[in-house]
């Protein structure tokens, strides 16, 4: 409790007699809480079936029929990583929040309940939160605006990619040591690019590769896409540069376009003055592209394959040094007239092998213009792991690791899924604000709960937040059939 206390005038002086300013504690308010957002998620719950999809799809985790279901334990945990919380005992202090305990969309357990309950996901299960992820899809296409929901339908772009993620303890399962040093798991991601959600993840050992299961994480993206789309892509970086994946893309008629390794066949093909016609990139100052003669050895012939090139000229001032990745992007020739000052400018080259229509210059630079954008599969990683909590794995159960994946996943489609259904992302996708802003702007918002003539009010501090806006539109959206 503050007591602020005013100024009076001394009796012979007249002057103004300040006063210390004395501020007491007072008695807790269990009316309060810090995440009155949470509110909103319970709003997205009711109208686009989280919790029902996820159980349908993960089915039974425990013999008995008591206590939190799989689906709960998901999305509890989704709550509870959007409301900042990243590690189990998150969830205790989740729970010490008794106001904000009447907002949550399922009651939250305590951390050695969800963590039992996390290792009993096996396989089925683990599958089964793609499976509820696919049937929200088709849940929020069909609350979206006529051209938006065209929009989505027309064409569908998958990135796949895999990012490691720095664990400690010799107790993690699967856990190894990466070319860094550092010990780290990996979660290999398959991302519907335009809508921004995570359709497929899998959990991997540190050091395994993820080209072993590009096709499999492929096909499962496929399948959480909602039906009605008309044209499917993909795209990879130059970690997945493989034939069968090539192969795998072409016979289920997917548009590809794969990131080639600078090896020194396709650097030589890419070699000689005049051999190409190169024209300029879009939004990109002092780069090139052009289409050259290289198709691996055992990749897919006579099936349209075509290699991009893209040059950028580097001024011999701005060689990258040593140890920098970029300069293994400049052929050896030129790095050494370069580094003995015989030139003042290099040429740094990437490569992109891909089915799609390239037959005029336009198409060229619109295809370039889009696999640059694969980005979009890296900004799913940055929003997981400093949005929600997937830059730890807290269990030395690799089970229950998988389970805090996926659960950072869920709260990053959960993101895309409320800016999508209320318009906050300016319909279109593009202006999606990222996880960390979503919590400090709708969930983390403080407030006070009070109740008169059956009416719930949250009762938030002065200002503009996104939840006066959001929570709102939500409210009049109808509840799925």
């Amino acid at each position: 409790m503050a007591s602020l206390r005013g100024k009076k005038k001394t009796p012979k002086t007249g002057k103004k007699r300040q006063r210390a300013r004395r501020v007491r504690i007072g008695t807790p308010d269990p009316r309060l809480t810090p995440s009155a957002g949470i509110e909103a998620l319970r709003e997205a719950d009711r109208v686009l079936g989280l919790k029902d999809s996820l159980e349908a799809g993960i089915g039974a985790v425990k013999q008995r029929n008591r206590g939190l279901s799989g689906g709960e334990l998901l999305l509890s945990m989704a709550s509870a990583q959007l409301a900042g919380e990243d590690f189990f005992v998150g969830l205790d202090r989740r729970r010490r929040d008794v106001a904000g305990q009447e907002l949550e969309p399922v009651p939250t357990p305590p951390s050695t309940t969800a963590y039992g309950i996390a290792k009993r996901f096996g396989p089925h299960q683990l599958a089964g939160i793609e499976a509820g992820v696919a049937s929200i899809n088709t849940t929020m296409l069909g609350l979206l605006s006529l051209p938006r929901r065209s929009s989505l339908l027309k064409v569908a772009t998958i990135d796949g990619d895999a990012t490691d993620i720095e664990v400690y303890g010799r107790s993690k399962e699967k856990a190894a040591h990466a070319y860094t040093g550092a010990l780290t798991l990996r979660s290999h991601i398959g991302f519907w690019a335009e809508a921004g959600i995570p359709l497929a993840a899998e959990l991997m050992g540190g050091t395994e590769d993820p080209r072993a299961n590009a096709v499999d994480i492929l096909d499962r993206s496929i399948a959480g896409l909602p039906e009605g789309v008309q044209q499917i892509r993909c795209r990879w970086d130059a970690g997945y540069f493989a034939g069968n994946l090539a192969k795998a893309c072409l016979e289920r008629n997917v548009e590809f376009a794969i990131g080639a390794k600078r090896t020194g066949k396709v650097m030589a093909a890419a070699a000689g003055l005049g051999r190409y016609t190169w024209i300029p990139t879009i939004g990109m100052e002092n780069t090139e592209i052009a289409v050259i003669d290289y198709l691996p050895g055992n990749w897919p012939k006579d099936e349209n394959i075509t290699c991009i090139a893209r040059r950028t000229r580097v001024a011999a001032g701005k060689i990258p040094t040593a140890r920098a990745r970029k300069r293994r992007t400049i052929s050896k020739h030129q790095l050494a007239l370069a580094l003995e000052g015989r030139i003042d400018e290099v040429d740094s080259y990437s490569f992109i092998l891909t089915n799609m229509d390239l037959s005029t210059e336009e198409k060229l630079a619109e295809v370039e213009f889009w696999y640059r954008h694969r980005t979009d599969i890296e900004e799913l990683n940055k929003n997981a792991k400093h949005g929600t909590a997937m830059r730890h794995l807290p269990s030395s159960s690799f089970s229950a690791n998988s389970v805090w994946m996926w659960a950072g996943l869920l709260g990053c489609a959960i993101s895309a899924w409320i800016q999508e259904i209320t318009g906050s992302d300016h319909g279109n996708g593009r202006g999606r604000r990222t996880v960390k802003t979503i919590r400090r702007e709708l969930f983390a918002i403080p407030g006070r709960i009070t109740r008169g003539a059956g009416i719930t009010y949250l009762r938030l501090p002065p200002g503009e937040n996104l939840l006066t806006r959001v929570l709102p539109k939500l409210q009049e959206l109808p509840s799925p059939h």
